[in-house]
């Protein structure tokens, strides 16, 4: 089971920090991505840690958010910097056996209930 927590309300030029914390299972295992959702739009991939150890970002976030995992805590984490208002959306967590740096909503097989972010001011 994947919990994401971390969501809220922040002004534009902002930063948030999401959590993503396994219970059952070794997060470290997985290839772990982040999604998000906006309004009337479809989920949308964002960045990726893989099993083997490799990152990747797309565009729009490149530079301005950063996932990294703690094993330790089995939590895998979401910094965003920079926000803008269209980051504003309801964000995801999941876990995939891909070894690579997938952002194929197919190839993930267990979802976070996801956390609202809203950048506004």
């Amino acid at each position: 089971q994947l919990q994401a927590s971390g969501g809220g309300l922040v002004q534009p030029g902002g930063s948030l920090r999401l959590s993503c914390a396994a219970a059952g299972f070794t997060l470290d295992y997985y290839t772990i991505g982040w999604f998000r959702q906006a309004p009337g739009k479809g989920r949308e991939g964002l960045c990726v840690s893989s099993s083997d150890g490799k990152t990747y970002y797309v565009d729009s976030v490149k530079g301005r958010f950063t996932i990294s995992r703690d094993n330790a805590k089995n939590t895998v984490y979401l910094q965003m910097n920079s926000l803008k208002p269209e980051d504003t959306a309801v964000y995801y967590c999941a876990t995939s056996s891909f070894p690579g740096t997938t952002l194929r909503i197919s190839d993930y097989h267990d979802w976070g209930q996801g956390t609202q972010v809203t950048v506004s001011s």
